[in-house]
């Protein structure tokens, strides 16, 4: 961990990891595969997710390699040890109605602006935490992510660049810059450099307190618990892709530093090609109907004739 230049966020999660090992005090020479594996099973065995337990293993991975490459061992044990599937997508991934968003909007109370940026511009939780008034072009209508908050204390917590390659400005509409700009004058938000949302307590919002605040409204409006804050932020990408945004344009808003990041975690939310071809075909038939019935129509007119005298 000390010879990496990781983010803070990144060094809590491969401290969690290290922390999770049962072997973590012994020679490493000793950890056998199947020693890693049986960490692997015990780990889905009390119920952590199958992509925590992948991140997980990674960092674990990650460390034998690197005793491999200092010859501290000859071979890796976690070589050939894969996490436990996780479910597809389509299945996994929750998309809010619009009458939950509306719920959610209206239990909101001061968190409400929070809650906007991140449904309706796409922020992660860091990012909307780590927003300042200078970051909302009032006029351009569009929000720029230029810092997030990581941490996930009131001690821990600090303001710091956002994630590799997600700095980004999000376009957004008029309704969402009125809703901004009666939340800055509600909160009094003067300075540029001063944060758009804080706790009732003026502290910065972080992973803990934020969730926190996400479940007081979840229940006030009756979502499930599988209803996240991230949540929100899907929801955003699925409205995109409904409304025939194209892959580069969903990546560029949502702040992914490849299509392909964007294809993976969304690809079920496109069209498939069976759906475009049915789609395609079915308006050339209706157009092929239309001039059919149009010829008939030119056919069957009256002629229109002269009286004849009597």
């Amino acid at each position: 961990m000390e010879r990496q230049s990781w983010a803070v966020g990144t060094h809590e999660a491969a401290a969690v990891a290290v922390q999770s090992v049962p072997w973590r005090d012994g020679p490493i020479a000793g950890v056998k595969s199947s020693h890693v594996q049986a960490w692997v099973a015990a780990e889905s065995k009390r119920g952590l997710a199958a992509s925590t337990i992948k991140t997980r293993l990674n960092y674990v991975q990650m460390s034998f390699r690197a005793a491999v490459a200092d010859k501290v061992i000859a071979s890796s044990p976690a070589v050939g040890v894969k996490a436990p599937r996780g479910r597809k997508a389509e299945a996994a991934m929750r998309i809010m109605s619009a009458e939950e968003v509306d719920a959610a909007l209206e239990a909101a109370g001061d968190f409400r602006g929070f809650v906007e940026v991140c449904v309706f511009a796409g922020l992660r939780l860091g990012e909307a935490a780590g927003l300042q008034l200078r970051d909302v072009n009032f006029l351009g209508r569009s929000v720029t992510v230029a810092r997030q908050v990581q941490g996930a204390t009131n001690t821990t917590a600090q303001i710091v660049p956002p994630k590799y390659e997600s700095e980004r400005t999000v376009y957004v509409p008029d309704e969402l810059m009125a809703s901004l700009a009666a939340h800055v004058q509600r909160q009094h938000v003067i300075d540029h450099d001063e944060q758009l949302f804080v706790t009732p307590l003026g502290r910065l919002w972080h992973r803990n307190n934020a969730a926190g605040e996400w479940r007081r409204i979840r229940e006030a409006a009756g979502l499930s618990d599988e209803v996240t804050l991230h949540t929100l932020r899907h929801t955003f990408a699925s409205n995109l892709i409904a409304q025939g945004c194209d892959v580069v344009t969903v990546q560029r808003a949502l702040g992914h530093s490849t299509p392909s990041i964007t294809l993976n975690v969304y690809s079920h939310l496109w069209p498939s090609a069976e759906d475009k071809t049915r789609s395609a075909t079915s308006s050339f038939m209706t157009e092929v109907r239309n001039s059919a019935d149009s010829v008939r129509t030119e056919t069957k007119k009256p002629q229109v004739r002269g009286s004849r005298q009597r």
